[in-house]
């Protein structure tokens, strides 16, 4: 049966990393935010354009391919999309519109270690995975609308 496979974790904690595993393992469609953020727009310098760019992105251009990809029976990796509570619900709305099944993969890092990977991150400027610089203060910022998925949520959690 097809699946959308999405994941949960920090900045740094190794999302895009399991993204491009399971998309060989599986194997899937892999659907990476970031890199279609930094090929249809200038430099996402804030916050606010990151939210607003992501927003569009998902709106026009990923659900509707992921929900016809997974009609079709092929599965969906996102890079994105399992850190907060709306985030999953709207991951939920793809899978239940296209009646397939779905992964969410936790990645629990401590902060400590995931802010030594987004400084090597931010030294290496990987491509298709750097965007731009996430100081300790972005990191900072971002921490409180990251909430770890509830069982009450019910999705099919797997933990690595």
């Amino acid at each position: 049966m097809a699946t959308l496979h999405f994941i949960y974790g920090k900045p740094g904690a190794g999302k895009t990393r399991r993204a491009q595993e399971l998309e060989a393992s599986v194997p899937a469609v892999l659907f990476s935010e970031d890199a279609y953020i930094a090929a249809c727009s200038e430099a996402t310098t804030t916050l606010a354009q990151y939210v607003e760019r992501s927003r569009r992105v998902r709106q026009l251009l990923i659900a509707p391919t992921a929900i016809r990809i997974l009609e079709l029976g092929l599965s969906v990796v996102f890079d994105f999309a399992g850190n907060t509570v709306p985030d999953r619900a709207w991951v939920r709305s793809i899978f239940e519109t296209a009646h397939a099944d779905h992964a969410l993969h936790v990645l629990d890092v401590p902060d400590d270690e995931c802010r030594r990977r987004v400084r090597e991150r931010n030294v290496m400027k990987p491509d298709g995975l750097y965007f731009g610089n996430v100081s300790d203060e972005l990191f900072d910022r971002v921490l409180p609308y990251i909430v770890p998925p509830e069982d009450s949520e019910g999705f099919h959690v797997v933990r690595s």
